[in-house]
């Protein structure tokens, strides 16, 4: 587990808030968890919770896969 700094722990985020940060309707979001194509999340009880810090990674990932295809429209 990598080292944190004293009281700084992941935010965790609920379906409704990443699909609100992503801007994305929260059922795209269940679709992609479905699929596991979707940011990486996770289950506590019954909830399905986002860390922020995966939201960014999986949107810089998004990014750099259509800034690397070749046929993407700029």
């Amino acid at each position: 587990m990598p080292d944190r700094p004293a009281g700084h722990e992941p935010e965790l985020l609920t379906i409704v808030d990443a699909a609100e940060l992503l801007r994305a309707p929260v059922a795209t979001l269940r679709y992609w968890r479905h699929l596991g194509t979707g940011p990486r999340s996770f289950r506590l009880g019954r909830r399905v919770l986002y860390r922020a810090d995966d939201l960014r990674n999986w949107v810089d990932a998004q990014h750099g896969q259509v800034a690397n295809d070749p046929g993407s429209l700029r």
